[in-house]
């Protein structure tokens, strides 16, 4: 019985000195596998990482984020050069008229010298009013009539002088957003990628994530042209509108000048208006 107990306890000693070779054996193995793992996802990694391979290689929901992104940019740039080449117009035609008219001494002097343009359709608009209007006594009425079609004109002047300039703000401030969910939805996925994988090397994960960090730039792209021209844009107008203003106040003191004096253009309008 003694003999059996001194087994037992010398048994339970030798235990782990046992069990540590059976470890050995298997822990290879299991860093075997891992690797093997890795080797395999590496293996299937893109090689090209350019911005056109990372492209091609990300998912359908990331690629159309990039080519709605990319439009965004070329409408920009688009916006950009046709709205810049009529502002010059523009501008250079009313700095040529505003000129014009503060050489003019009359209203008539005025339809003669001013080039077409919009200061050309305010004088119109003038006229016009004087046309239509037959209490000649009551000149401050008139005066009141003709300041504000005056006004209906600079405003749709500074409506179409500023259409399209709307779709710059837009695209400055969704472009982010959207960039951020093609990032959002490639992270995603890449995440999809490691589970399925199951290894968490960074050679792994690296490629799905510049592939969404891609779509981000892309965002930023986009939207930063676009608040800078849309400022620039808001600046050159705010100077057209102020062009055109101060062709109204000429016109009109133009044409108030005319009705003091009583002058015969004012009658042969007034007079033909009866």
């Amino acid at each position: 019985m003694r003999a059996w107990k001194a087994f037992r306890r010398e048994l339970r000693r030798a235990a782990p000195l046992l069990s540590f070779p059976v470890l050995l054996l298997c822990f290879p193995a299991s860093a075997q596998d891992a690797t093997d793992r890795t080797a395999v996802a590496a293996a299937m990694l893109p090689r090209d990482l350019s911005p056109w391979g990372m492209f091609m290689q990300a998912d359908i929901v990331v690629k159309a984020v990039m080519i709605g992104l990319l439009f965004a940019t070329a409408v920009t740039w688009t916006v950009w050069l046709a709205k810049t080449i009529e502002l010059i117009k523009a501008r250079r035609n009313t700095r040529s008229a505003l000129r014009e008219l503060a050489s003019a001494r009359s209203v008539d002097d005025a339809v003669r010298q001013v080039p077409d343009g919009t200061v050309a359709q305010l004088i119109e608009g003038a006229m016009t009013e004087l046309r239509l209007s037959t209490d000649r006594m009551d000149k401050e009425g008139i005066k009141v009539r003709i300041a504000s079609r005056l006004q209906q004109i600079e405003a749709a002047a500074s409506r179409r002088i500023a259409l399209g300039t709307g779709v710059l703000a837009t695209i400055g401030s969704t472009g982010p957003f959207v960039g951020l969910f093609g990032t959002v939805w490639g992270i995603m996925n890449s995440f999809i990628g490691i589970s399925k994988s199951q290894t968490t090397n960074l050679a792994v994960v690296a490629p799905g994530i510049a592939e969404a960090l891609l779509a981000t730039a892309l965002g930023l792209v986009a939207a930063i042209p676009a608040v800078v021209i849309y400022n620039l844009f808001a600046r050159q107008i705010a100077s057209y509108r102020a062009l055109l203003g101060d062709s109204s106040a000429e016109i009109t003191r133009l044409v108030g000048r005319d009705l003091d004096s009583g002058t015969m253009l004012v009658r042969r309008h007034l007079a033909a208006a009866e």
